[in-house]
């Protein structure tokens, strides 16, 4: 064990296991478990090429949070069921992953696996606050999401992505030096500098207009240049010259936008978070028979003896 502690973005990589896998992997009685065997191997991946000691699942309680439409509505609509316009919004996700997540969330209780959520919060909240809480192991953040980017840092014990957008094949393990330099941003404020240069970018993909007219790299040099969004937004406002005059017109016309994409693109560090149970990496299995017994029912098969066998006490 490396002695680090593994924080997984739960969704984001069932959702690439789910896409990367075939669908004609199923259980006796037909039901799909391509996400379910392709998220176990994953975990089997970390533990045997991180060697994590400590280990988090953690959970989306509520994938669209009121706080954050509440100030940008916008924020991922595109992704919301239609026919749920009129109660509670729910994520439009394939027929056919749904009923993989109880499973998944059974393997990980029948393992010992610690699962993480906060009440109102997204799984990059609840990411970020227990990122943000641990002072003294190293951090690796395993997620195919560039919002958690943000989360990179050197003190007070180092924090870093492994980045599997590709898959795990093609991981990239990206802290502070890696985020700097692919973005041109400055290393020591490389994490928050990423969420400031991405607010003023926008992402499309979860409904950020950003600027208009103002795209990654010039993005990236304005925060580099005064150091935060804030610090730039208060230079256009004084009217300072450092801030070309088209650049100010545009910060100026999107000024109800920038007052409330900070809080919506950067985590909440303070989420309530609650855990299943201490993160310590299970030795063996916390209830084998349950493990066995599951493995038989999903047809899981391989991919649940490559995780037993990735376990420090197999």
């Amino acid at each position: 064990m490396t002695g680090s502690l593994a924080l997984l973005d739960s969704a984001s990589l069932y959702f690439r296991s789910f896409f990367a896998l075939p669908d004609s992997l199923r259980a006796a009685d037909g039901t799909q478990v391509n996400a379910v065997r392709g998220f176990a191997d994953t975990i089997a991946r970390i533990l045997t090429d991180r060697r994590p000691a400590r280990l988090v699942c953690c959970l989306d309680a509520d994938w669209r949070p009121k706080f954050r439409t509440d100030l940008l509505p916008s924020y991922k609509a595109h992704r919301v069921a239609e026919e749920t316009s009129t109660g509670p919004d729910v994520e439009e996700v394939p027929d056919t992953l749904t009923p993989q997540v109880p499973i998944i969330l059974d393997l990980l209780e029948a393992f010992g696996f610690a699962t993480a959520e906060a009440d109102g919060y997204e799984a990059d909240d609840v990411i970020g606050a227990l990122a943000t809480r641990e002072k003294t192991d190293p951090v690796e953040v395993i997620t195919g999401d560039r919002d958690l980017f943000q989360l990179v840092r050197t003190d007070p014990s180092p924090a870093s992505v492994i980045y599997v957008g590709k898959g795990w094949a093609k991981a990239e393990v990206l802290g502070p030096a890696e985020i700097a330099e692919r973005y041109s941003l400055p290393r020591e404020i490389a994490g928050p500098a990423y969420a400031d240069m991405a607010a003023l970018r926008g992402d499309p993909s979860d409904g950020l207009p950003g600027v208009a007219g103002i795209g990654e790299k010039t993005a990236a040099k304005l925060i580099t240049q005064f150091g935060s969004l804030e610090a730039l937004v208060a230079a256009a406002d004084a009217g300072d010259s450092a801030v070309p005059l088209k650049t100010r017109l545009r910060l100026k016309e999107a000024a109800d936008y920038l007052a409330v994409a900070p809080t919506v693109v950067r985590v909440a560090v303070d989420a309530p978070v609650e855990q299943s149970r201490a993160d310590t990496v299970p030795a063996t299995p916390a209830d084998p028979e349950r493990v066995a017994e599951l493995t038989e029912r999903w047809n899981l098969g391989q991919p649940i003896e490559r995780l037993l066998k990735a376990l420090p006490g197999a």
